[in-house]
């Protein structure tokens, strides 16, 4: 399967493998070590990270990084709860200026089963302001924002028909995500209704029933219909095969190559 631009997620403890199965497979890196809090916390560790990534020499051309996300919510009510997560995404946006990467992923966060419409609408409009203020603050990083526990589309295509004038914005389709907590019988809706908007794609395999990013080829999910809707409707998307361990990124970089 040919893929616009493909990433994978490197350990700093193997960043050598990783290093060379990206020149193999012709990858870039997606960061995967910078969201945790009590890697957000330590200043020093978190520079000392920063520093070893940079000064290895082993760093693919093309890479992004996934921001924080535990309990991150920039639509709250709550201003002590959102000047936490504004603290929180400002530290993420400030190591993807030291690292140089293209783009950072967040999630939706919001309350997937609270169906109140002032809620929603809110939630539209409170990120539509609060990202235009990020892209403004640091222009030269992309920001895609990613589907999590949503349960629908709908709201990230109004994020994304809201936002579609900025283009160093987009939409971060999580496939498998959209499985799990969506309907797997509806993965397709996803894919055509947020198409215009996506940019990257995030993917590993389940079972339909929790997010347990496996290997590709390893749970339920029909890979020959995903490369049939990313052909159709997404080929301009870059992929990160999303998975924790160096042996499953083997494993799923050539299933994918083979299918």
């Amino acid at each position: 399967m040919r893929i616009n631009r493909l990433l994978i997620v490197p350990k700093l403890d193997k960043l050598e493998e990783y290093s060379n199965l990206a020149k193999a497979y012709n990858c870039g890196f997606e960061y995967n070590d910078f969201f945790l809090p009590e890697v957000l916390d330590d200043s020093q560790g978190l520079e000392r990270r920063v520093e070893s990534y940079l000064s290895s020499n082993m760093l693919p051309e093309y890479t992004t990084l996934h921001g924080a996300f535990l309990d991150v919510n920039i639509a709250s009510s709550d201003k002590e709860i959102f000047n936490v997560s504004d603290k929180r995404i400002r530290q993420s946006m400030e190591v993807a200026s030291k690292l140089g990467v293209t783009a950072v992923v967040f999630h939706t966060n919001y309350i997937a089963n609270f169906l109140q419409e002032s809620y929603r609408e809110s939630w539209v409009a409170s990120n539509v302001v609060y990202w235009k203020e990020i892209l403004k603050e640091y222009p030269n990083i992309n920001i895609y924002i990613e589907n999590m526990f949503d349960m629908d589309w709908e709201l990230l295509l109004k994020l994304g028909q809201a936002m579609k004038d900025e283009t160093n914005f987009g939409i971060c389709l999580d496939y498998a995500h959209a499985g799990v907590f969506g309907d797997e019988t509806k993965v397709a809706e996803w894919v055509v209704e947020l198409a215009p908007y996506v940019k990257h794609i995030h993917i590993n395999d389940n079972d339909f029933v929790s997010d347990l990013h496996q290997a590709l080829g390893d749970g339920n999910i029909d890979w020959h219909y995903f490369k049939e809707l990313y052909n159709t409707y997404l080929n301009k998307a870059s992929v990160l095969i999303e998975v924790s361990d160096i042996e499953k990124t083997k494993k799923s970089l050539e299933f994918l190559r083979n299918i």
